[in-house]
C-alpha cells in the first residue's frame, strides 16, 4: 500500500515542473513585459532578464509547495504504515500494552503543535465581535504553515531587485515582480478551492483545512495585485503626471484591464469576509463566482502575449477540469434508472431525515458526505451533509435470515440489483434548510417526497480500526457523522476484523426528544452481534424538561443531565485504556476544544490520537 502511495505524488511533481519549465520556455522567446506601453520604455535586454528573473521567483515557488506535499506525503505514509502494523499486531490481541504505551516525542509534537490551537485553547469555537463572526483561530501547525507560505512569498516579491537603481527602474521590476507572483499564486488558489482537489485524498487532509488555506492564498493573490498595480500607478505619476494617467485610461487597455481586475480582486476580498459569509451564505457564493469570472477575463486582457498569461492558462484550465468532474459525477450518480429521490421526514428538535433512493449509488464509508440540491427547495444551489446511514436490499435480507444485524463483505452495496438508500438529519437553521424543513412541515404527514440531487461522496478519509479504545464524541446533529463510526466498529468488532476492544459513544443533546433523529438505527446498532462486549453509550440532556426524562435503559446505555465534563470522562477511559486510544468528536465549537484539551493534557502518558470534523465556510 505504502509503494503506491508513494508513487502517487510523481503527477504532482510532474505537474509543477512543467507549469515552470513552459514559463521558462516563454521567457527565451520576445516576451513583452507587462505595461510597456503608453511612454514606458524598457530595452529588449532588460524585458528578457526581467522576464527570466520573473520566471526563476514563480519557480521558486512551485518548487517550495511542491516540496510541502512531498513531506507532507512521507508524513501520511508513515501514519498509514504504522495503523496497518498496529491493527494486524492487535487483532488476535486483547490487551495491546505495547501500543498502550506513547511515543515521547511524537507526543510532544501533537501536544504542542499539531493539536495545539494557536493562543490557548480555542479553536474551533468562532470569535466573535457582536453578532459580527470574526473566524476561527487556527492550530499552531496550521499558522506555521500559513506563516512560512506569506514569508515566502514577501522575500519572493523584493528580493532580487536592485533597489539602488532608480526609483523608476525599481518600481519595474517590483511591479513585474509581483504581477507575475500574484498570477503564479491563482494556480494554488483555485486547486485548493476544489471539492475534487487530489490533495485531499493524497494527504487526508479534509476539505475544511484545505479551505482555510484557500482563503490565505487569496489575500495573498489580491496584495501582491494591490502591489502590481500601486508600482504602476507611481510609474506613471512620476513619468508622465496626471496627462499619462489619463491617457492610459483611455487608450491604453492593458492598463484599465489591470485595474478592473486588480478592483475585482479587492471586491471578491471584502464580500468574502467572515461575517458576511455567514450571514449571507448563498448571496456571497455567487457573488464570488462572478466576482472571480470578471477578474479572470479582464486578468486575461491585461495578460494578452505576455509570458503570465501561461500561468493564468494553466489556471483556467484547472478550474474548468474541477467543474467537469463535478457535472459528470453529478449526471452519473443521478441520471436515468429512474433519477434520484428524496423522501423529507418531518422530525422534533427543528430536525428532518432526509433518505436518498440513488439513481447510482456508492459502496459507503464512515465519515463520507454529499452536497444535496434539491430544485424544488433551493433552485441549482447544493449544500453539504454527513451521511448518517446507508441500507440496502442484502442487508435487509441478512437482518430477515439472521437474528442480529449481519453485514456483507462489501458492507453496503454487494450487488448492481440492491437498492440503496442513504439518509441525512438535517437541523433546521436559516435559508435552505429552513426552506426544507418548512416543505416537510407542509405536508399533513409529515413525509413529502422530491426530486433531488446528489454530488458526492466526498470524505470518509479518517478510520478507527486500528485503535483498541475509542472514544466518540457528538453534539447534537453531530452525530449523523459518528453513528456510521458505531456500526463499523461494532460489526469489525463481531467479525474479528479490527483492533478495536472498547468503544464509548457520548452524545449531548438539548433534550430528549432529539433521541427520535437516530432511533431506528440505533435500535439496529443495540441488536447487533457482541455490541454489549464492545460498544457503551453515555447519553446527556443539557436542558431537561423535568427529572422524570432522564433514566437509564441498561447498564451499557446510560443518560445524565447536565453538561458532561470531558476531561472526567477521558480521563476514565484513559486509565483503563487497551492499545493505542483514538478520540473523535463532531459537535459545537466549544465541545471539540473541550475534546481536544483533554486529549493534549494526556500526550505523552498515554498514546492517544484526536479526530476532529467539522464544515467551516
Amino acid at each position: 500500500m505504502g509503494k503506491i502511495i508513494v508513487n502517487t505524488y510523481s503527477p504532482v511533481l510532474l505537474t509543477l515542473s512543467s507549469i515552470a519549465c513552459a514559463g521558462e520556455a516563454l521567457a527565451s522567446k520576445d516576451v513583452q513585459v507587462i505595461h510597456t506601453k503608453g511612454g514606458h520604455h524598457e530595452t529588449p535586454a532588460q524585458r528578457a532578464a526581467a522576464a527570466v528573473d520573473n520566471t526563476r521567483f514563480a519557480r521558486y515557488t512551485l518548487t517550495v509547495l511542491g516540496g510541502i506535499v512531498i513531506l507532507l506525503g512521507i508524513f501520511r505514509v508513515v501514519i498509514l504504515s504504522v495503523r496497518y502494523i498496529r491493527t494486524l499486531t492487535c487483532l488476535n490481541n486483547d490487551t495491546q500494552r505495547y501500543f498502550k504505551m506513547p511515543n515521547l516525542a511524537y507526543g510532544a509534537v501533537k501536544q504542542h503543535l499539531l493539536y495545539a490551537p494557536l493562543l490557548r485553547r480555542r479553536h474551533r469555537r468562532e470569535l466573535h465581535f457582536g453578532w459580527f463572526h470574526l473566524g476561527y483561530v487556527p492550530t499552531r501547525f496550521q499558522s506555521l504553515f500559513l506563516a512560512v507560505v506569506v514569508i515566502m512569498n514577501i522575500t519572493l516579491s523584493v528580493s532580487g531587485i536592485e533597489w539602488s537603481d532608480t526609483k523608476t527602474a525599481a518600481l519595474r521590476h517590483l511591479r513585474n515582480r509581483t504581477g507575475t507572483l500574484s498570477v503564479i499564486n491563482m494556480i494554488p488558489l483555485v486547486v485548493l478551492a476544489g471539492r475534487n482537489n487530489p490533495l485531499i485524498s493524497l494527504l487526508s487532509i479534509s476539505f475544511d483545512n484545505f479551505n482555510l488555506v484557500h482563503r490565505w492564498f487569496g489575500r495573498i493573490v489580491v496584495l501582491q495585485a494591490l502591489a502590481h498595480s500601486v508600482a504602476e500607478m507611481m510609474i506613471v505619476i512620476d513619468e508622465g503626471k496626471w496627462k499619462t494617467m489619463q491617457y492610459l485610461f483611455q487608450k491604453n487597455e492593458m492598463f484599465w484591464t489591470g485595474l478592473v481586475a486588480t478592483a475585482a480582486f479587492i471586491a471578491i476580498i471584502l464580500t468574502a469576509s467572515a461575517a458576511l459569509r455567514h450571514a449571507f451564505y448563498e448571496t456571497f457564493l455567487h457573488l464570488h463566482i462572478a466576482l472571480v469570472v470578471l477578474s479572470v477575463v479582464f486578468l486575461w486582457k491585461h495578460l494578452e502575449n505576455t509570458m503570465p498569461q501561461n500561468y493564468l492558462l494553466i489556471m483556467i484550465l484547472l478550474w474548468a477540469a474541477e467543474r467537469i468532474i463535478r457535472f459528470t459525477t453529478l449526471i452519473y450518480r443521478n441520471v436515468g434508472r429512474g433519477g434520484t429521490k428524496a423522501e423529507l421526514e418531518l422530525l422534533p428538535g427543528d430536525a428532518c431525515r432526509v433518505t436518498l433512493e440513488i439513481a447510482r449509488p456508492w459502496v459507503f464509508r464512515p465519515g463520507q458526505y454529499a452536497f444535496i440540491t434539491v430544485p424544488s427547495v433551493g433552485l441549482w444551489t447544493s449544500h453539504p451533509f454527513s451521511i448518517a446511514w446507508s441500507n440496502s436490499s442484502a442487508d435487509e435480507k441478512n437482518q430477515d435470515s439472521e437474528k442480529g444485524y449481519q453485514i456483507t463483505p462489501d458492507h453496503i452495496l454487494s450487488n448492481s440489483q440492491d437498492k440503496t438508500s442513504m439518509s441525512m438529519i438535517i437541523r433546521r437553521r436559516s435559508g435552505f434548510t429552513d426552506k426544507l424543513f418548512e416543505k416537510a412541515e407542509r405536508s399533513s404527514s409529515g413525509i413529502t417526497a422530491v426530486s433531488a440531487l446528489v454530488e458526492g461522496p466526498y470524505g470518509g478519509l479518517a478510520s478507527l480500526q486500528s485503535y483498541g479504545t475509542v472514544m466518540i464524541f457528538a453534539g447534537g446533529v453531530g452525530i449523523t457523522h459518528q453513528v456510521p463510526f458505531v456500526r463499523d466498529l461494532v460489526a469489525g468488532y463481531a467479525s474479528g476484523t479490527l483492533a478495536a476492544r472498547k468503544v464509548v459513544l457520548v452524545w449531548v443533546i438539548q433534550s430528549p426528544e432529539h433521541l427520535e433523529w437516530i432511533r431506528p438505527w440505533m435500535t439496529t446498532i443495540l441488536a447487533m452481534d457482541k455490541r454489549r462486549d464492545i460498544l457503551r453509550i453515555q447519553l446527556f440532556v443539557t436542558r431537561p424538561r423535568s427529572t422524570k426524562e432522564i433514566h437509564s435503559p441498561s447498564a451499557t446505555v446510560q443518560m445524565f443531565p447536565g453538561k458532561p465534563n470531558v476531561d472526567t470522562l477521558i480521563e476514565m477511559e484513559a486509565e483503563n485504556q487497551i492499545g493505542a486510544m483514538g478520540v473523535s468528536v463532531c459537535g459545537t465549537g466549544g465541545l471539540s476544544d473541550d475534546v481536544r484539551a483533554a486529549v493534549r493534557r494526556r500526550q505523552g502518558v498515554r498514546n492517544i490520537d484526536f479526530l476532529e470534523q467539522g464544515f467551516t465556510w
